[in-house]
Parts: C-alpha cells; sequence; structure tokens
C-alpha cells in the first residue's frame, strides 16, 4: 500500500464522523418536529372538540327534557299516592259520617221510647221490635199536627176518620201508623205536659217530640212561631221509629180518608225522593202585622215576588229517602217563618219529584160530596178561608159522614 492511500482514509473518517454528527443532530430535530404535528388535535375535529354554544343550548335542552319527564314521572307517582290516601280519607270520611248518622237516628229512637216509659204511654209493638232485631216496613205514618188547646179537635178526629183502641192496632198490621204529634211546654212537668200525658195514657196516640243531636238532646217546646222546627223534628223522630215508605203531615182540622191516602201514595211508591201535595206559590207577605208575615222576605227577591212551588201545610207526605235526609241534615236546614215554605226550601236543590194532586185539598160539603159521587172521592177536605175545617170539633162528623170513605173500604184495601 503506498503512502498516498493510507493518507486519504483518515480524510474520510474525519468527514464521515462529521456528517454522522449532523445527520443525528437533523434526524433529532426533525424527530421532535414529527413528533409535535403527530400529537397536536385539530380545532375542527368534531369527535373530539369542544362543544359549540349552540351545541351546548341543545344538549342543554336534552338534559333538561329528561330531568322534565324524570320529575314528572315522580310528579305523577306521587299525585297517584296523594290521590289514593285522599281517597281513603274521603271513604274513611263517608262511614264516619254514615255511623253518626245512623248513631243519631238510634239515639232519636231510644229517647222517644224513653220518653214514652216515662210518661206513662203505651209501648207499640213496633217501636219494641225496632229496638231488638230490627223495623217493620210499613206503607205510611200519619203525623197529625195538634196543640196543648186542642183537645176538642182531636177528640173530634177520633171519633170520626182516627181508628181507636183495637181497631187502630189491627191497621198498624196493615202498615199505617198514626199518631198525634205534639211537643212539650216551656215549663217541663208543668199542667200542660201533665194534661197531655194523662191523655195519652188513656188513648195511647201521642208522638212527643225530642230534638236529638249527636252532641245534646231537647224537648221541641210547641209555639206558633216553632211550627217549622217542630215539622223538622216530626220527620226526623218518625223516620228513626218507623220504617215506612212515606210519612204524612196533616192538622187536626182536616178530614182524611185513609184508605184512598194508601191508595194514592201506593201508585208512587217504587219512586225515588217524593213529595206530594196540593202545591201552591203564594205571595211573600213582606208586611209586619199579617198573618203569614215572613221577615226574611228580602230573600225571594224584590216587593211583590212569590214564592218557589211547594205544598200547602194542610196535607202533605214525602218518601222514605226525603224523611231520611231531613233526620240526617236537621242541624243545618233553614227555618222560615211558614212551616210548608220551610218543608219546600228544604227540597229546592235536590232531584225531587213534586206532585200536585188536587184530591188532597177538597173543599168541604158539597165540594167533596159532590166528588165523591162522580167515584172521585177525596183524600183530605178542609175549609181555604180557615186554612182547615172551620169550627172543626163541630163540624168534621158532618163532614165525615158526608163525605167519608166508610170504613168498609179501609179493610178491604188493599196496599
Amino acid at each position: 500500500m503506498t503512502w498516498k492511500s493510507r493518507g486519504e482514509l483518515p480524510s474520510r473518517s474525519v468527514i464521515s464522523q462529521r456528517w454522522a454528527l449532523f445527520l443525528c443532530l437533523g434526524s433529532f430535530c426533525a424527530g421532535m418536529l414529527f413528533t409535535t404535528r403527530i400529537w397536536t388535535i385539530p380545532e375542527n375535529n368534531k369527535g373530539l372538540a369542544r362543544p359549540t354554544a349552540s351545541e351546548a343550548e341543545k344538549l342543554s335542552l336534552v338534559s333538561e327534557g329528561c330531568n322534565s319527564r324524570i320529575l314528572q314521572e315522580m310528579e305523577m307517582k306521587h299525585d297517584k299516592d296523594t290521590y289514593g290516601e285522599v281517597f281513603k280519607s274521603h271513604n274513611s270520611i263517608q262511614t264516619l259520617d254514615k255511623t253518626i248518622s245512623n248513631l243519631e237516628m238510634e239515639l232519636a229512637a231510644a229517647r222517644a221510647t224513653q220518653e214514652s216509659l216515662r210518661s206513662g204511654a203505651p209501648i207499640s209493638d213496633d217501636i219494641r221490635l225496632s229496638e231488638s232485631s230490627g223495623k217493620r216496613k210499613y206503607l205510611m205514618v200519619i203525623g197529625i199536627n195538634t196543640a196543648f188547646s186542642s183537645r176538642k179537635r182531636r177528640d173530634s178526629v177520633r171519633s170520626t176518620w182516627m181508628l181507636q183502641g183495637e181497631k187502630r192496632k189491627k191497621l198498624e198490621e196493615k202498615g199505617i201508623i198514626m199518631r198525634f204529634v205534639i211537643g212539650h211546654s216551656a215549663t217541663s212537668g208543668g199542667i200542660l205536659d201533665r194534661a197531655i200525658e194523662a191523655e195519652d195514657r188513656k188513648h195511647g196516640d201521642f208522638l212527643r217530640l225530642i230534638f236529638t243531636s249527636l252532641y245534646y238532646v231537647q224537648n221541641h217546646v210547641e209555639g206558633y212561631l216553632e211550627l217549622s222546627a217542630k215539622t223538622k223534628t216530626y220527620f226526623a223522630t218518625a223516620v228513626n221509629l218507623w220504617d215506612a215508605d212515606f210519612y204524612v203531615k196533616v192538622d187536626d182540622d182536616v178530614h182524611v180518608n185513609i184508605a184512598t191516602l194508601g191508595e194514592t201514595l201506593v201508585r208512587h211508591r217504587s219512586k225515588p225522593r217524593i213529595y206530594i201535595g196540593c202545591m201552591k206559590s203564594g205571595p211573600v207577605l213582606s208586611q209586619k202585622g199579617v198573618r203569614y208575615h215572613e221577615p226574611e222576605y228580602w230573600k225571594f227577591g224584590e216587593a211583590g215576588n212569590r214564592y218557589f212551588r211547594h205544598a200547602t201545610g194542610q196535607l202533605y207526605a214525602i218518601s222514605n229517602d226525603l224523611a231520611t235526609y231531613i233526620s240526617i241534615n236537621q242541624n243545618v236546614l233553614h227555618k222560615y217563618a211558614n212551616e210548608d215554605v220551610s218543608l219546600g226550601s228544604w227540597f229546592i236543590g235536590l232531584d225531587v219529584e213534586h206532585i200536585d194532586d188536587r184530591r188532597l185539598c177538597c173543599g168541604t160539603p158539597p165540594d167533596c160530596e159532590w166528588k165523591a159521587q162522580a167515584g172521585n172521592i177525596c183524600v183530605a177536605s178542609f175549609d181555604w178561608s180557615c186554612s182547615g175545617i172551620c169550627r172543626s170539633a163541630e163540624r168534621i162528623k158532618e163532614v165525615h159522614r158526608r163525605c167519608g170513605e166508610g170504613e168498609n173500604v179501609l179493610w178491604s184495601a188493599s196496599f
């Protein structure tokens, strides 16, 4: 090998080292540059980019929608639970109301029986039955409204259309109860009360009225201004003592044909909420001092207005469900000055059938006599001018003779 060739080798080695160093530095820089470009996240990469304002709003709406749906479902579930609790509470309240009403009715019956025992009056079989296994079913209970001063009227009724003794008991077996209805005097146990008690011991045909509620019991005090209260207490007491299809109120100066009344009521026996009588609509009297003055005339509108339709007070009948309604709600039923108006007002807001039957308000002879001869026997007869039979204690026997249906008709009638 020549020297020249030796000298070339060192030169090539130096160059190679320099280039190697240069290449390493270049490779390092290129690697750094390449690595930076690979791991830089592009701004327009939708898969990984931060959401824009509109997209964020949409996401918020979706989120709110889900939350709202969840809240609605939770609220619906809560509402269902609440409704279920309310429904259970409502049923409990209804059950409690029925229980209270039944207790009030039983208490009224017990008080009436106690009063009869205390006064020495005979206790009828129907009251004994109601105290034990249950009540017997009757067609009608007839309450004859009377007063302490009306002894002669009562005796005239007993001698005409109101059967006495064993006949009255037999009539009860036929499904008809009849009682004189009276309360108590303002002086409890006074001479007036003792006179009624003695009369009741003799005839056993009185119903003494006691106002009974869940909280207290008190005697009904007689008085002309208390007729509305007396009517309400009568129906409440009667429906508690006797389970009948109808409850009748009649004044003690009116003549009644019992069989014809029964046949009239039987035709409406299957109907609910019956209110039957001679319907009228008289003027509302605002003048003080006149008969039938209405202190609450302003409730009926302007002066000169008329009452709503209601049955005249001499005789009317209501069905069992209406008498029960009065018994349950007697504490809140408003009393007007006139008892027939009061009764009509209690049914204004109810689905009640008003039956206007003019046979329940015939005149005295010759009116009722002509109708009887024509085959249209009257249920009740009285004089409109007197709101009853004028001088009934003297005249009712004549009315009975000329317009009465006859006792045989009563016994042959089928109710």
